[in-house]
């Protein structure tokens, strides 16, 4: 893989931080919680898939996982822990930085990621500033090295909200960073379709590849002199939480709405980055605030209204697991306020069907895709469960 190296992380200081509740700060500015609107425009698909939840663990504030060495789902706990969990529930932390993290706002432990290697953990957190901080461990027969501990990227951040803060490899190899739009609401800084902040965007880096990382050399804007290069996509407001398609290698990300609508994008894996989602001047399809549609502005795959409780995408993953045949090749998502199980069928980056699989995870803030392609549910409230066929 080619890259060109960057000397040292970037701090951008960007001024006052708020503290806003994590309940509201996910979709803030005056947007009543209501539940996810059907998306009636689209045929539902024939079969559909009937599932159930099974409870597996209970955990303090889980807030995101990822797979790990052997098997393993290694879950992160808002507060600032990791814990494994095994045949009889969580283990006792591995990880435990709840000294370095705060929970006001949306801040503290925000995800986890493996390398496709399994041989180093990422996480990513706020620190006590509020700082977004991605730092790496080394993982030697699936245990972790606390020693070894480096931090490889930081972006101040101006608020307490909209950190973003998820964290995935792709199939290239490279470790991609979802950043909010810095927080408040309406974008204030204007940092959506800004090309020279790291906020509001989708970013790609090679870790392993430079001091305290390396910037892959086909990323789009690397010959840009006014963007950064480490931006993969942008124009995204809160991206809470994305993921890549473990058999296609498509993109898709969930990105939380303002007041009225709630997104999901697609990229296939062929892109070559550059994708501009369109906020701020766009929520969803639609203009914000009088804002003008840009002319490379991707439109979402999929939007809902908030016409009901939902108040904030939870993206998830393409279902690619053995358990329950009819839902293979769906996209599993949810709404961390409405709390219902969805899926969208896909075809060639098209939605073909929207279904309600009508079973309530509680207050779903994260999906965890296991090894074997099938999906669990993190509720903040502490739940932990598998999808099972029904």
């Amino acid at each position: 893989m080619n890259v060109r190296t960057r000397s040292s992380a970037i701090i951008c200081t960007l001024g006052l931080v708020t503290s806003l509740a994590l309940t509201t700060a996910f979709a803030e500015d005056g947007g009543a919680r209501q539940p996810v609107a059907k998306a009636a425009q689209v045929a539902q698909p024939a079969k559909v898939a009937k599932i159930t939840l099974t409870p597996v663990a209970t955990a303090r504030s889980p807030i995101a996982g990822a797979a790990g060495p052997g098997g393993t789902i290694w879950i992160a706990e808002r507060a600032g822990t990791v814990r494994v969990l095994g045949a009889h529930g969580l283990g006792e932390p591995v990880l435990d930085i709840s000294a370095e993290t705060t929970t006001d706002g949306e801040r503290g432990l925000l995800g986890i990621a493996f390398d496709n290697a399994r041989e180093h953990l990422y996480i990513s957190f706020t620190n006590l500033e509020g700082t977004s901080t991605i730092d790496e461990f080394a993982v030697r027969k699936g245990k972790l090295r606390p020693e070894t501990r480096r931090t490889v990227l930081t972006q101040t951040q101006p608020y307490a909200n909209h950190n973003g803060g998820d964290i995935k490899f792709g199939p290239d190899g490279y470790l991609y960073i979802a950043l909010g739009d810095g927080g408040a609401g309406g974008d204030p800084h204007g940092n959506g379709q800004n090309l020279d902040t790291l906020l509001g965007k989708l970013l790609r880096i090679d870790p392993r590849g430079g001091k305290p990382y390396a910037i892959p050399s086909d990323n789009p804007f690397v010959d840009d002199p006014d963007a950064r290069d480490e931006i993969w996509a942008y124009g995204l407001r809160n991206p809470w939480r994305f993921s890549f398609d473990s058999r296609t290698g498509d993109l898709l990300i969930g990105d939380v709405g303002q007041n009225d609508w709630e997104e999901i994008d697609w990229a296939p894996a062929r892109s070559k980055g550059g994708e501009n989602y369109g906020w701020s001047q766009m929520e969803g399809n639609h203009p914000f605030r009088g804002g003008t549609e840009p002319a490379n502005h991707v439109r979402p795959i999929h939007e809902y209204a908030r016409t009901g409780l939902g108040c904030a995408v939870t993206g998830g993953f393409v279902y690619r697991g053995s358990a329950i045949p009819a839902l293979k090749g769906q996209y599993v998502f949810s709404d961390y306020c409405d709390g219902t199980i969805r899926s969208l069928a896909l075809k060639n980056g098209k939605v073909t069907g929207a279904n309600d699989l009508v079973v309530n995870g509680g207050e779903v803030i994260s999906f965890v895709e296991g090894r074997a392609g099938e999906l669990y549910v993190l509720a903040l409230g502490g739940d932990i469960a598998r999808i099972d066929p029904a």
